[in-house]
This record gives C-alpha cells, structure tokens and sequence, in this order.
C-alpha cells in the first residue's frame, strides 16, 4: 500500500509538471548572425534618417535665411534683363538669364540696386580661367579676409543647362547652397569641370576686353591682384 501511494504521488508529480511546462512561452533564442544582421540594418536605416533630416533642417534653414532676406520677392527680375558693370577699367555689359535663374539674377539685382558691389574690387585673377568679384571684404586695403565675405545669408544655387563658357557670369560658393554676393566671370573657353557646381546666371555681351585686361593684371601667389580692379557701380537695365 505504501509503495502503490508513492507511485501516485510520483505520477500526480510529474503530471503536473508536464502541464506547466505546457503552459509556459517557449522562446528561440535568434542565431547570432540573424541578429547581428538585423543589428546592421537598424543601425543604416537610422543613419538614412538622420541624413534626410538633417538635410530637411538645412533646406528649413536656406529657406528661412532666403525669407528674411526677401528673395522670394523677384521684382527685380521682372523689371531688368541686364547690367552694365563699371569699373575703372571699363565697362562690362551683361544679359541675365533671368528665366533659368530667378532668384540668383534678383538677388544680384537687389545687392547692385542698393550699391551693395559699390567700391568692391576683383579680388582673384586667374589668367586663362576667370576673375572673381563681390565681396564686400574687399572694399578696404586688407587682402588677408579677401574672399571669405557676403551679404550675411546664403541661398540655394539654381543649375540650368547652360554651360559654363568664356564670358558667363556665375556665383561663387564654398559648397552646396551657400551662395551669397560673389561671382565670377570665365575668361576660359569652357569649364567643363564647373557645370553642376556653379549657377550660371548670365553672360557677357560687351566688355570682355575689359574683363581680359583685368584677367591679365599681375597677381601673388594667392591670385590676388597687385593693383585695383574696382566696380564703381552697377546700373541695372
């Protein structure tokens, strides 16, 4: 009798222990690689995300930086197609493309209509490539912050498919979207390695004996030239 209770019990026992180990969640540990894998994905799919917004905060950023400089007013642009750049050494007569690149040619356009160019000189010469103008760094006889100045915002650049040729006029940058005052012309007979990284917005019409004069100045080691080539004024047309 006593043996055929210790039976029961042993039977009740493992009973019951089956019943809870039927009740419980199984779980699979995932083998290491599928994990890693999956690891490896979250972490490209956070870095994608990343990218898009920071690249949404800059876009956020130009157009709040283009808002507070009125550059989505194009009034100008509707009112004028071209320019005649004076400096001492000449004029230089210009034709905008207005239609390809409205908010370049305005901005231009506004900065020349408020003397903004007035008294900068041509900072940068390089014989067979292009001269290099607009910035209002150059106003004074310091030439070491030459080139690193503008109208205090940037805006988004505005390629087209006109190609960067002797005699366009095209805005300098230090990268994408960080267009401001500075321009240049090109001298060479095409720049092939340009197209894609610099708006054009306009050409030359008349005057580039002018700009091969200013072009053929002697310079430093840093392209700047050694005497003045300055814009007196621009008068919008």
């Amino acid at each position: 009798m006593k043996k055929t209770s210790i039976l029961i019990i042993l039977i009740s026992v493992l009973f019951l222990s089956g019943c809870s180990l039927g009740s419980r969640e199984v779980k699979i540990e995932k083998p290491a690689l599928e994990s890693n894998a999956i690891s490896i994905l979250d972490i490209q799919k956070k870095a994608e995300q990343n990218v898009k917004d920071a690249a949404q905060k800059e876009q956020e950023k130009i157009n709040k930086a283009m808002e507070n400089a009125g550059l989505d007013d194009l009034s100008f642009v509707k009112k004028y197609s071209k320019a005649t750049i004076k400096t001492n050494m000449g004029n230089i007569e210009v034709e905008f493309f207005g239609k390809d690149s409205p908010i370049t040619v305005n901005n231009f356009m506004k900065l020349a209509s408020e003397g903004f160019y007035d008294g900068t000189k041509f900072h940068r010469v390089i014989k067979d490539f292009m001269i290099q103008g607009g910035d209002p760094n150059s106003k004074d006889d310091d030439w070491s912050d030459d080139g690193m100045g503008g109208p205090g915002y940037a805006f988004k650049d505005e390629f087209n498919s006109k190609k960067l040729v002797r005699g366009s006029l095209a805005m300098a940058n230090s990268g994408p979207n960080t267009n401001g005052s500075q321009f240049f012309v090109v001298t060479a007979e095409e720049t092939p390695w340009l197209d894609g990284k610099h708006t054009n917005f306009g050409k030359v019409t008349d005057g580039m004996d002018v700009v091969d004069k200013i072009e053929a100045m002697e310079a430093n080691e840093n392209d700047h030239p050694l005497k003045d080539a300055v814009i007196k004024g621009i008068e919008l047309k």
